[in-house]
């Protein structure tokens, strides 16, 4: 996991998230951040949802994590479903790709994209 001692972040990244994120911004050729947020829907309730945009686009209000100068933006109402959320990658060919450890959802959907409180 990359973190520094000093700093608090609501949202956590492994190594592996963090290459894989900077691959996928890297391609688009632009100064991106990652927005992550959730929304409602999916099988459980609530779906995650995480998207590129540019980093004019955060708001006063939006929590800002900084992560070897990438950086992840998540609004305030997310961040109450999203508090310590751990954020992986893995390029398995069965079950790869982003994967979501929330410690606020008492229950998941099988594919891990959506949750509920």
């Amino acid at each position: 996991m990359v973190q520094a001692p000093s700093q608090q972040r609501g949202i956590l990244l492994s190594e592996a998230a963090l290459r894989q994120v900077t691959f996928l911004r890297d391609r688009q050729g632009k100064d991106l951040c990652l927005r992550v947020g959730v929304r409602q829907g999916g099988c459980s309730g609530m779906s995650y949802m995480m998207d590129f945009e540019d980093p004019s686009k955060i708001r006063s209000d939006d929590e800002v994590y900084d992560y070897d100068g990438f950086k992840i933006v998540c609004d305030r109402k997310s961040m109450l479903y999203l508090y310590g959320l751990m954020l992986d990658y893995s390029d398995a060919m069965i079950g790869g790709g982003f994967q979501f450890t929330n410690p606020n959802a008492n229950q998941t959907c099988g594919c891990g994209k959506s949750f509920g409180v």
